[in-house]
């Protein structure tokens, strides 16, 4: 039986329920605004609180006789040429978790790239499974890393043969994209499963001039946030299945077991709708968005000081696979500034937002909805931050270490160390010592110390002068990083 994507059974279901006047002895408590503060109601408007409804007893009836969500999600596995689809009103923080704890167990070894995001190693801390780190291919004169390649996948699993799977990010925040057809073969021919976290790739399916899709590449599991690079709210997201290496009624589980039992239906209807907008207008979208930001690029590249990276930085022998150019990743270094600076100059002078930011860099990330007009917007701001940058002055230098200096050594499990007793210390005193936190530099979200890592001068140097600089640590104990977290070693 065919579907129809011209539904969208979860919007479709909102209509119906305020077309027929339900009325709701239930959470949530505002009841359709009627008891939303008034000032509440005058900033984010009645339609928020009109669409903030049960999924169960609300959305659809207490036993889901509509199947308004599972409608929904077959919609969607079948627009992206997945098995099985699931929603998820938690952000792909929670979906990759589900994926890990489907695909192994605690105390199994699972393969996993070192530029996972922090949600990644939050799930290696809840689970207590061990991980093995797959390096990233590090560009060392740029200070970046892209995604691990097919080879050291293959390599990890000679040595671990026993893990019980494998997961690697692509693309990175920056838009670099790892080989997935090969790192899927190394698997499979093993009959090892595949996770993809896909946070960054939501709009890679709907254009042929974009990466490889997960699916399409032949992973098992791919998580993907449409919030990040689709039209979703945010925290909406999606992990898709394919083949007969998951049980899907045990990824589901897992998800259960992770997720809440109060979904927000606006964060589903986000979903529904993007699926529908992409099925059929996707490709029109997309390629007037690759438009735009070809000739974004080619003016940003034009100002003085600006470099834009491109697939010619980014990939070839022993770098990324391919490459997102939605992302529009901009070197700032010959301003004399760094990234942090330059971006709050552009939010306070022009107010404008961008997206990542680090020692010599800002990106700005291009999406369908932006046209000309923003982009003109942004192309000022650029045009006179470059010429301003005297005004910016010197700022901090930070220290980056060569790439085998920011590796530290995996002492114990994430999971033990978090959770061992722990003393706080002075920075100074670290080197050495086993952290008990992780300490992940905002965004992108990619965590320098983990727990059970053994600290490092070089490591533990970048992080000061990181923060000295401007570098934001959200996840540290002492976010201006005078003193650090350890692993107790008192009897």
């Amino acid at each position: 039986m065919g579907v129809n994507h011209a539904e969208a059974p979860i919007l479709e279901a909102l209509a119906q329920y305020q077309n027929v006047d339900e009325l709701g002895f239930t959470p949530p408590g505002h009841k359709r605004a009627r008891g939303a503060d008034p000032r509440a109601r005058a900033v984010l408007g009645d339609a928020v609180f009109f669409g903030d409804v049960l999924a169960n007893g609300g959305l659809d009836d207490r036993l889901t006789r509509s199947q308004v969500l599972t409608r929904a999600e077959k919609l969607m596995a079948d627009a992206v040429h997945a098995d099985h689809t699931f929603f998820s009103t938690c952000g792909s923080s929670l979906s990759v978790k589900a994926a890990m704890l489907a695909v192994t167990c605690p105390g199994h070894r699972l393969l996993v790239g070192r530029d996972a995001h922090k949600s990644v190693v939050a799930g290696l801390i809840l689970s207590g499974v061990q991980p093995v780190w797959v390096e990233p291919q590090w560009d060392a004169a740029r200070h970046l890393a892209h995604p691990p390649s097919a080879t050291a996948y293959e390599k990890a699993f000679k040595e671990f043969p026993e893990a019980d799977g494998a997961l690697v990010t692509s693309p990175t925040p920056y838009g670099a994209a790892a080989d997935l057809e090969g790192i899927a073969e190394v698997c499979h021919r093993l009959g090892k499963p595949l996770i993809v976290d896909e946070a960054w790739g939501a709009h890679l399916p709907f254009h042929d001039d974009l990466p490889a899709w997960a699916m399409d590449a032949g992973a098992d599991i791919c998580v993907t946030s449409i919030h990040k690079m689709g039209s979703g709210l945010e925290q909406g997201s999606v992990f898709h299945l394919q083949g007969d290496l998951i049980d899907p009624a045990e990824l589901a589980s897992r998800a259960d077991l992770l997720g809440t039992t109060s979904p927000n239906v606006l964060i589903y209807a986000g979903i529904d709708a993007w699926r529908r907008q992409m099925i059929q207008h996707g490709h029109e979208l997309m390629g007037a968005a690759l438009g735009l930001a070809a000739r974004v690029r080619t003016a940003i590249e034009a100002i003085d000081g600006l470099h834009v990276h491109d697939a010619d930085d980014f990939c070839g022998p022993g770098l990324a696979a391919d490459f997102d150019p939605l992302p529009v990743v901009i070197d700032i270094s010959e301003l004399g500034t760094s990234g942090y600076r330059a971006a709050d100059w552009l939010r306070k002078h022009h107010h404008i937002d961008v997206h990542l930011f680090d020692h010599r860099r800002i990106s700005a990330q291009l999406t369908h909805a932006d046209d000309e007009q923003t982009c003109e917007r942004l192309l000022t701001a650029l045009r006179e931050l470059s010429e301003h940058a005297d005004e910016l002055g010197d700022a901090p230098q930070v220290v980056v270490p060569a790439p085998a200096d920011l590796r530290m050594e995996q002492a114990t499990l994430p999971r033990d160390a978090y959770f061992a007793r722990h003393a706080k210390i002075p920075t100074a005193q670290a080197v050495g010592r086993n952290a008990a936190e992780m300490i992940t530099p905002y965004p992108p979200g990619i965590p320098v110390v983990l727990p059970g890592e053994r600290l490092t001068e070089p490591v533990l140097k970048y992080l000061v002068t990181g923060v000295e600089s401007g570098m934001f640590l959200p996840d540290a104990a002492d976010k201006s990083l005078h003193t650090i977290r350890v692993v107790d070693e008192q009897p």
